[in-house]
Formats: structure tokens, C-alpha cells, sequence
């Protein structure tokens, strides 16, 4: 019996294209437009994938991902889905049970590779955690890739607090400790970004002209 999977993306044009692939290479494929219609196909079945945007107008798709795991319902491999992918983006919904992350516009091969892998490795690992996925996206810092100096054997929030302390004090040596530019660079709001820092006991340099600039 063919795999099913749930494409879920506001633009009509994305899931169309995604259908057509998916189907021409013997998936069962269902379609959803919004976090509703995809709340309500959840509730009847159980796909074997699902393919989840992140941005769409009702409820966005790190929500929907939270409420599917808050209520038990994260049960198959889900792939998110970006054309604005941030790697803080990416470790929030990898944190909450997303498998892999697809930048948009998304290729054939990359997506049916994708496909083919998360439905294979999701039956074992359903949850994979959020430093192992993010390893899969290839996260480059100074052009070298992160083979997670982290420990590993750390639970998971605490391994998600190393690596985003990590890759915030990069990016404040690589700009200089210009906060301004390093929001812009990791695509968050300025204020944000002091509340991150905080939080991780990372510390800035009082606001100035070299600073702000």
C-alpha cells in the first residue's frame, strides 16, 4: 500500500505542484490550505508524512506542530516548510518534533529525498531530537560545520541552550557586538534579541553609536 501524505501550504500553486510530484512518484497525497483543514484530516487519520508550511495566514505551522505534540497527535514525521527559513525558526519547530526542514522554492530532488527519508527513519524516530536535525540542515558557523562540540548526552532543552549561546556569541564576535546588525543578520527584533541574550547570560555592551550604528 502507497505512503499517504498530508501537504499543508496556503498557496494554491505550491500544493498543486507538490501533489503532482509526490503523486507521480506513487504517494497518496491529501491537501490542506490551512492549520483547520489539517487539524480536521489529523483527527480522522494518521498519514505517514506531512508536509507542513510554516507561514500561512490562520495558524502557523509551529503552532499547529505544538498543539499536534501538546495533544499527543505528532505521531508521523513531519517536514516543515520555508521560503523565510531562520535557523532560529528551524530549532523551534525541530525542538517540538518537526524531522526536516525545506527551504522553498524546494527542488524535485530535494524533496522527494527528503520524503523518502523522513518516511523511513520517522517510523523508528518519530521525534528526532532537535540537535540531530539541526545538524541536517548544515548549519555552517565560520565556515566550518558544527559536529555539536555540543554535548549530546545533555537533555534537550539544555542542548538547544548550548547551541543557540553558541551561535548568538558568533554572531556578536562576527559583527563586532553591533546588536542592531546581528538582529538583522538572524532575522529577529532587536528587543527580542536582548531578551535571548539575557536569557542565555550573554552579555552586551551598553547601547552607543558603535553599537547601534
Amino acid at each position: 500500500m502507497s505512503k499517504q501524505i498530508l501537504v499543508v501550504d496556503d498557496e494554491v500553486g505550491i500544493r498543486e505542484l507538490l501533489a503532482e510530484i509526490l503523486f507521480d512518484e506513487g504517494y497518496q497525497v491529501q491537501l490542506a490550505e490551512n492549520a483547520e483543514q489539517a487539524r480536521r484530516f489529523r483527527h480522522e487519520h494518521e498519514p505517514d508524512l506531512v508536509l507542513l508550511d510554516i507561514w500561512m495566514p490562520d495558524v502557523d505551522g509551529v503552532t499547529l506542530l505544538k498543539e499536534w505534540g501538546e495533544q499527543e497527535l505528532l505521531t508521523m514525521p513531519v517536514v516543515m516548510m520555508s521560503g523565510h527559513g531562520t535557523i532560529e525558526t528551524a530549532v523551534e519547530a525541530t525542538r517540538i518534533g518537526a524531522v526536516d526542514f525545506l527551504e522553498k522554492p524546494i527542488s524535485m530532488q530535494k524533496l522527494l529525498g527528503t520524503v523518502a527519508r523522513a518516511i523511513k527513519e520517522g517510523a523508528a524516530r518519530p521525534q528526532l531530537p532537535a540537535v540531530d536535525a539541526v545538524q541536517n540542515l548544515i548549519v555552517e558557523i565560520d565556515g566550518a560545520t558544527i559536529h555539536f562540540t555540543l554535548p549530546l548526552d545533555l537533555p534537550l532543552r539544555e542542548a538547544r541552550e548550548h547551541f543557540d549561546a553558541i551561535y548568538f556569541d558568533y554572531h556578536l564576535q562576527k559583527e563586532a557586538g553591533n546588536v542592531s546588525r546581528v538582529a538583522e543578520k538572524v532575522g529577529l527584533e532587536r528587543t527580542h534579541l536582548y531578551r535571548k541574550l539575557k536569557q542565555l547570560g550573554i552579555k552586551v555592551a551598553k547601547k552607543g553609536p558603535e553599537n547601534e550604528a
